[in-house]
């Protein structure tokens, strides 16, 4: 009776730890947690929107890197100043997962 006991509380603990990081919120309408997966992008060292991972299968996100007018789901336009959302490159754990194609942008 005592182990079942024990059991049942090392169950609720356990169950009763979160994690700080939001729950991926990644929408069919292009949008991750509020933010507009196109436009303008500014790519960060700190302080990111968006973490990122560059993938070459299974991606979160297909991105075309354009040069004016990125209005489609998928097509950043990289800035220097006055970005729609900044973004920053890591090697593990990111928000999404991107690869860079030429043609057919948009989210899988």
């Amino acid at each position: 009776m005592k182990t079942l006991l024990f059991l049942l509380l090392a169950g609720v603990a356990l169950c009763s730890f979160r994690s700080d990081r939001p729950v991926a919120a990644l929408t069919g309408d292009c949008e991750y947690n509020g933010i507009r997966l196109y436009g303008k992008v500014q790519f960060v060292t700190s302080f990111p929107d968006l973490k990122i991972q560059y993938v070459n299968s299974f991606p979160d996100l297909k991105v075309k890197f354009v040069s004016a007018f990125a209005d489609d789901c998928g097509e950043w336009e990289v800035v220097e100043s006055f970005p729609d959302f900044k973004v920053q490159i890591v090697e593990s754990f990111p928000d999404l997962k991107v690869q860079v194609v030429d043609h057919f942008p948009g989210m899988n």
